[in-house]
């Protein structure tokens, strides 16, 4: 079987144990990258670039390198290729998890129960929950759904098309760093810069994919691609925005504005002016969106890899 059959099958089987499954609760492998990222933290730390770059090439390059070690061993076994495949695919998505946490703050909102929704917003996402009211919570959880779709399942699918296991790892483990060191607090400036910008350049076709999807998918295409092209350039970060203004014009909402980070105040532009302010049933309009665009990422990078397959000599012994 062909490399990109091998990553169709494989992700496809991947993609529904995640829908079936979700993420374990203990002895997650992202978990388990994290702890070794911070050992690795802790031996590198200097308040300079090249330390936090080296620390990025360690961590990101180690991981990919262990995805192609695997994927090398099992090459010779069809099944054994595609289950490790399907593996890593289930391993490196969060699209359940993603909805299933939106949902549980939707419905705390939903029952009106504003101190429930507070404690479980930090499960999504890292605003200061009690600097929000209830709009302020189903607009962060919209929000936090629409960027997490790119970075948690779309991404992800995309660099599997076109590196397989190591592609998906490595993606994987970018974002994750990125999670770590990548925000501009005082330790991290300089040490976590190498991670920002290599999640930005690595993030950068599945942000488009999933903003072309979410509009294709949303109900209101043009109004996406209004929002995408008016305001994705003004968000600070530039994956988030073609994908929060998308959605945003998908949903028909208002996204962006004034948000706290650890007690960091930022006034962010707003995505869709034209829209409305979220409602806190719009919880479930972007999860439904978000499930959408994941099965839409899936068959666009299968066959892309497939297309690309067919173009590609094959490997002597491949059929």
């Amino acid at each position: 079987m062909r490399a990109d059959r091998v990553f169709a099958c494989g992700a496809a089987a991947g993609l529904l144990g995640d829908l079936l499954l979700g993420d374990p609760r203990r002895g997650h492998p992202v978990a388990a990258f994290g702890r070794a990222a911070g050992a690795v933290e802790r031996v590198l730390w200097r308040d300079h670039r090249g330390w936090g770059a080296l620390h990025t090439v360690v961590c990101a390059g180690g991981a990919a390198a262990l995805g192609a070690v695997a994927a090398s061993a099992v090459r010779p076994s069809r099944a054994a290729s595609v289950a490790l495949t399907g593996a890593a695919t289930w391993a490196v998505v969060g699209g359940t998890s993603l909805v299933r946490e939106a949902r549980a703050v939707g419905r705390f909102l939903e029952a009106g129960d504003i101190e429930g929704a507070r404690a479980r917003l930090p499960h999504l996402c890292g605003r200061d929950p009690q600097a929000l009211d209830s709009d302020g919570i189903a607009r962060a959880v919209v929000e936090s759904v629409a960027e997490n779709t790119s970075d948690a399942v779309v991404g992800a699918l995309v660099w599997g098309a076109v590196g397989g296991v190591p592609g998906l790892v490595g993606f994987r483990a970018v974002n994750t760093l990125d999670a770590m060191v990548g925000h501009k607090s005082s330790r991290y400036r300089r040490y976590g810069w190498a991670s920002a910008r290599l999640d930005d350049v690595a993030g950068w076709p599945g942000a488009r994919l999933t903003a072309v999807l979410a509009a294709a998918a949303g109900g209101d295409t043009r109004g996406a691609v209004r929002a995408w092209r008016a305001d994705a350039g003004k968000h600070p970060s530039p994956n988030a925005g073609p994908v929060e203004a998308s959605f945003a014009g998908a949903l028909g909402v208002r996204l962006g504005g004034t948000l706290s980070y650890g007690g960091r105040v930022e006034h962010r532009p707003v995505l869709n002016g034209e829209g409305r302010a979220v409602a806190v049933g719009d919880i479930e309009r972007a999860a439904r969106l978000s499930r959408r665009v994941s099965w839409l990422a899936l068959g666009v990078s299968a066959g892309a890899a497939v297309l690309r397959g067919r173009f590609a000599k094959p490997a002597e012994g491949d059929s």
